[in-house]
């Protein structure tokens, strides 16, 4: 039984689906299914039943997936430790992400691993959800941070410690800003500037607030990033629906206002399944997640 050969059987245990499985490991789906039917008649058991569209895993399947996830992690902690152990860590970290105020703690964590590795650089791509999912898949980034994340079955995923308050950035002279916060209500016949990414998630904690009221909104702009977002209601074109403390409006013609009741959402740090991470991508995510157990 070869490492490979395991490695594909996790890559199908998984995503339940050939075809699928076969796109994530980019070889030909004739070839993967004719691999997995030699492991069954290698192993003399069989581990997958096999529908139109998905598979399920059988009594035996079940038994070698849980051993073969040991399998492969032994041979990945083996391997590390054996490579270049005595060379300093060097390299590239790859992050994503949206604008948050709650990516600190993932800053913190870095500034510290680059303490302890000066030969480690970090790469951050700014961007929404869909985006940030497109390159972590491709393998471009090698983690991506992500707000309450919801498909835990197609990643590994840890929490992130800190929150982000939703709510309305407006100019100081808006009527709204007499209030010291919002309603979804309130919005009503207001100009507004929205987040484009949570509009296209109808699940969105946004989006489950805003519901009611979505029809009689009057969306004037829509925006990816806020800094363009916090020009648009300075030049007074709307009041932009945001998260906290990305925008200073101290001393400035700005004001945050936030939602009442509070709207609040977390964030999630994301990597792929079955992904194999550099040495330095590797040895930060240790760091991130004892510190984050530490806490």
């Amino acid at each position: 039984m070869e490492i490979r050969v395991l490695r594909y059987f996790l890559a199908v245990a998984e995503e339940l689906n050939i075809t699928k499985a076969a796109e994530y490991l980019c070889i030909a789906q004739p070839s993967l299914s004719k691999q997995m039917q030699a492991l069954e008649e290698e192993l003399g058991r069989k581990l997958f039943e096999r529908g139109s569209r998905k598979i399920v895993l059988t009594e035996a399947g079940i038994r070698l997936k849980k051993r073969a996830e040991e399998i492969i992690e032994l041979v990945e902690v083996t391997e590390s430790e054996l490579q270049n152990a005595m060379e300093p860590i060097a390299g590239e970290v790859r992050l994503g992400g949206g604008e948050s105020y709650a990516v600190g703690s993932v800053v913190q964590a870095a500034k510290r691993f680059c303490e302890q590795h000066p030969g480690v650089t970090f790469e951050f791509f700014s961007g929404d959800g869909d985006s940030v999912m497109e390159r972590l898949e491709s393998g471009l980034i090698d983690f991506g941070i992500f707000v309450d994340w919801k498909e835990l079955d197609r990643c590994n995923s840890v929490r992130l410690p800190m929150s982000d308050t939703w709510g309305a950035l407006a100019r100081r002279d808006s009527h709204l800003a007499a209030a010291d916060r919002v309603t979804a209500e309130s919005l009503v016949g207001e100009p507004l500037i929205l987040p484009r990414q949570p509009l296209k998630k109808r699940d969105s904690e946004l989006m489950i607030r805003l519901k009611d009221v979505f029809p009689k909104l009057d969306i004037r702009a829509r925006y990816n990033l806020i800094y363009n977002a916090a020009l648009m209601v300075k030049a007074g074109m709307g009041t932009a629906i945001t998260i906290d403390k990305l925008v200073n409006t101290e001393g400035t013609e700005l004001v945050f206002l936030p939602f009442e009741p509070p709207l609040v959402t977390h964030l999630d740090f994301v990597w792929k399944k079955h992904a194999s991470l550099s040495r330095p991508a590797e040895a930060f995510l240790a760091l991130l997640r004892s510190g984050l157990a530490n806490r």
